[in-house]
């Protein structure tokens, strides 16, 4: 897959910018809020229809602007495919492929896959299980197009289950088995999708940190899940007195967790900030790697915000090699250190453009 143009307008800092690409490696140089990573974010939110950083779709659009719109134009396996979504303030926001509008958003993803590494990544590591089930969320989505629609079930049934255990009275207790029943349901359906996912991921995701870190230093991943302890309305039912003392459900696939160990050990706990870095960079190229060998059978964008801070000279260059390699087809990469993308320009024979970006506004500097 190929984005060949995109067109903005109002997006975060950036007012109004055509920018036609490589097919293969494109930079975006600049100091540190000029716009590089909301043109990132912009690519981003054509995949995902929403923001990577922000969750408001208002906070999207330009200070002082009612309007914001981001379209772009793709090669997908050799067809071209024109994506565009637009909204105003207040209202909701449309998403169109081919001038045709998406009934549902849901029906969108997956059609246009999409990496993104970025320092926001941290939050994998120092936030709370939510962030880490959002990743294998996000990635299942992109492979399975059901998959929204049953996690949506769930966290219905979870809602309504919630509401009914706050009551101060009594609740119907044949309407709290119904809902008990769907998120059981449900959750042992996610809960299958996530373990599997997870296990083939592990043996990619620990290649990749070898490439960059070396043999020194092991990695891996442990998923653990309430679905583990016995069927799950069982579990849940089990304990519905303490869910009506506090309030909410205290068992269920909503608190699963990812865990990140380094060498054995909480990744957390251990790392350094270049070893974080690193095995967020790996587990990101493994997810990339996996979604091109098991999704939609197109070889996904790759976006790179600031990778490269806070990693030693040997792991760049590691990332420099890998990043080279014509497996990661067309390529965004944002620095603010021109030094580091002249790395990767001369490690390649592959085609290239450089863009400079200042106060929201992207030249080429071919046309410079």
């Amino acid at each position: 897959m190929i984005l060949k143009h995109l067109s903005i307008l109002n997006y975060k800092n950036i007012p109004e910018a055509e920018m036609t690409f490589s097919p293969k490696i494109n930079c975006l140089i600049g100091s540190n809020g000029e716009g590089k990573t909301n043109i990132l974010d912009a690519i981003y939110f054509l995949s995902f229809t929403k923001s990577a950083s922000n969750a408001i779709d208002s906070m999207n659009v330009r200070h002082g602007e009612e309007v914001m719109m981001v379209q772009g134009v793709y090669d997908l396996n050799g067809t071209d495919e024109t994506v565009n979504c637009a909204m105003k303030i207040h209202q909701r926001k449309r998403l169109m492929r081919n001038k045709k509008e998406y009934k549902r958003l849901t029906e969108h993803i997956g059609l246009l896959p999409l990496i993104m590494i970025s320092p926001n990544d941290i939050f994998l590591v120092s936030g709370g299980s939510d962030e880490r089930r959002k990743f294998i969320d996000g990635l299942i989505s992109q492979l399975q197009p059901d998959y929204l629609h049953l996690l949506a079930r769930y966290n219905q049934a979870l809602t309504q289950r919630n509401k009914l255990l706050k009551q101060e009275e009594e609740p119907d207790i044949m309407l709290m088995e119904t809902y008990e029943e769907e998120m059981a349901d449900t959750g042992e359906q996610i809960h299958a999708r996530r373990k599997a996912l997870i296990n083939e991921l592990i043996p990619v995701f620990q290649h990749y940190y070898k490439r960059i870190a070396g043999e020194m230093e092991k990695v891996s991943l442990n998923y653990t899940s309430h679905c583990e302890g016995g069927k799950l309305i069982d579990i849940i039912q089990r304990d519905r007195i303490k869910d009506r003392i506090v309030g909410y459900s205290l068992h269920g696939i909503h608190k699963d967790e990812l865990e990140m160990t380094l060498d054995g050990y909480p990744l957390k706990k251990e790392a350094s900030q270049g070893q974080n870095k690193t095995y967020l960079v790996a587990l990101k190229l493994a997810q990339f790697e996996f979604l091109k060998q098991t999704g939609s059978h197109t070889t996904p964008l790759l976006l790179l915000d600031d990778i490269f801070d806070k990693l030693d000279a040997k792991r760049v260059e590691s990332i420099v090699n890998l990043v080279c390699d014509n497996q990661f087809g067309q390529i965004f990469i944002t620095d603010t250190n021109r030094e580091n993308l002249d790395k990767i320009l001369k490690q390649t024979t592959n085609d290239f453009k450089i863009f400079t970006v200042r106060n929201g506004e992207a030249t080429s500097e071919i046309d410079s």
